[in-house]
C-alpha cells in the first residue's frame, strides 16, 4: 500500500456471523482492510442496501470465495489509501464502487477498475445507491439483451431500485418500458416516472394486458427477476425474436415452459449474475456507464431514486422495508 494517510486499526461493520432475520444486522468492530494491487481503499459515507443483501444475510447467497463476509456490494466515499499499481484514482477522489462486498462498514476495498466519480452536483447519499443498479441494468438491458431505441422492454419490480433504473435508462436512450407492480399506488409512481404502463399483478395475469397494450406485437426484451412460473408467461408477452433475461427468481428457480412457443417465436432465453462475473467483464461495464450513463446524471437527465436514508446502526429497518416490498427506489445506509 502506498500515499497512506493516517488511518485507524478498527472500523464499524455489519458483519452477521450466523444467518438469519434482519436482527442479526448488528454494528461490530472489525479491522480496517487495506488495498491490494490495483485496489483503494474508500472512507464509506454511504452504501446501497440491494437484494441480494437480504439473501445474504439469510444464508442464501455466500460471498465469492476470498471476499468479506461483510455485507454490501455498492458504496461512495472518499479514496484514503492506493494498492500497488493504481494508476486512475487519486487520494482524495469521490468515488462510488461496485462490490464483492463489504459496503456496509467505515472503510471498504475497490479495484480501481470499478471505481465510477461521483456524478457532479451529487451528495455522496445519492451516489451509493447506483452501482449494483446500473451496472445490472445497463449490462442486461445493452450488452446482454441489445437493446435500441424504439424496442419496448417489460421489468417486473417496476418500483424497486432496478425497475426505476430501467424506466430512467428507458427515457434517456428512447425504450418503452412496461412494468409490473404490486399495488396501484405504485403503479401510478412507476407511471409518474416514465413507465409507459405498469400493470398490478395482484389485479390479474399481466400477460393479455402486455399483449393487448403493444397490439398484439409483444416487447422486444423481458428482465425478469421473479422466475417460477413468470417465465411461462413471460414468453407469452415476447413479440417473435423477443430476448429474455433472468437476473434472479425470487419465486423459486424451476420453472416450466412451452418449448412450441419457444421454437415458433425463435425466442432467446438467458441470465445473468453480476457479482461472479470476471472482473474484465464488470470493468468493461463501468467503461460504458463513464462514457453513455454517467454525462446524463451530471447534465440531469438522470438521477438517484431515493426511497429511504437510514443510519447503518438501523441496517435492519432497511431490510425489512426492502422484504415488505414497501421501498420505491434505493434503500441507502448513512455512514456519516
Amino acid at each position: 500500500m502506498r500515499d497512506q494517510q493516517e488511518l485507524p486499526h478498527k472500523m464499524r461493520a455489519i458483519d452477521p456471523e450466523l444467518p438469519g432475520g434482519p436482527e442479526v444486522l448488528a454494528v461490530v468492530d472489525r479491522p480496517v482492510p487495506l488495498p491490494g494491487v490495483g485496489e483503494v481503499l474508500i472512507r464509506v459515507h454511504a452504501a446501497g442496501v440491494n437484494r441480494p443483501d437480504v439473501v445474504q444475510r439469510q444464508g442464501h447467497y455466500p460471498p465469492p470465495a476470498g471476499s468479506t463476509s461483510i455485507l454490501g456490494l455498492e458504496a461512495s466515499g472518499v479514496v484514503v489509501a492506493l494498492g500497488e499499481g493504481v494508476g486512475n484514482v487519486r487520494i482524495g477522489d469521490p468515488v462510488t464502487a461496485l462490490l464483492p462486498g463489504g459496503g456496509y462498514a467505515d472503510y471498504v476495498v475497490a479495484n480501481e477498475k470499478l471505481c465510477l466519480p461521483v456524478p457532479a452536483g451529487m451528495h455522496f447519499l445519492e451516489a451509493a445507491a447506483l452501482p449494483e443498479t446500473y451496472f445490472t441494468v445497463w449490462s442486461n438491458l445493452f450488452r446482454v439483451g441489445g437493446a435500441k431505441a424504439g424496442d419496448t422492454l417489460l421489468i417486473h419490480g417496476g418500483t424497486s431500485g432496478i425497475g426505476v433504473a430501467a424506466i430512467d435508462l428507458g427515457r434517456v436512450f428512447g425504450i418503452m418500458v412496461i412494468v409490473t407492480c404490486g399495488t396501484d399506488a405504485k403503479c401510478r409512481a412507476a407511471e409518474k416516472l416514465g413507465a409507459a404502463l405498469a400493470i398490478n399483478y395482484r389485479s390479474g395475469d399481466f400477460a393479455p394486458r402486455v399483449r393487448e397494450f403493444t397490439e398484439g406485437r409483444g416487447v422486444d426484451l423481458v428482465i425478469d427477476m421473479v422466475g417460477g412460473n413468470y417465465v411461462g408467461r413471460n414468453l407469452v408477452c415476447l413479440a417473435e425474436n423477443g430476448r429474455h433475461i433472468s437476473i434472479a427468481f425470487q419465486q423459486g428457480r424451476a420453472t416450466e415452459i412451452d418449448l412450441s412457443l419457444l421454437m415458433r417465436k425463435r425466442l432467446h432465453l438467458t441470465g445473468t449474475m453480476l457479482r461472479p462475473r470476471p472482473l474484465a467483464e464488470k470493468a468493461a461495464i463501468a467503461d460504458d456507464l463513464r462514457e453513455k450513463v454517467w454525462p446524463h446524471f451530471a447534465e440531469g437527465r438522470l438521477q438517484a431514486r431515493i426511497d429511504q436514508i437510514v443510519p447503518m446502526e438501523n441496517a435492519a429497518s432497511a431490510h425489512r422495508r426492502m422484504e415488505a416490498g414497501d421501498h420505491i427506489g434505493k434503500l441507502v445506509l448513512s455512514m456519516m
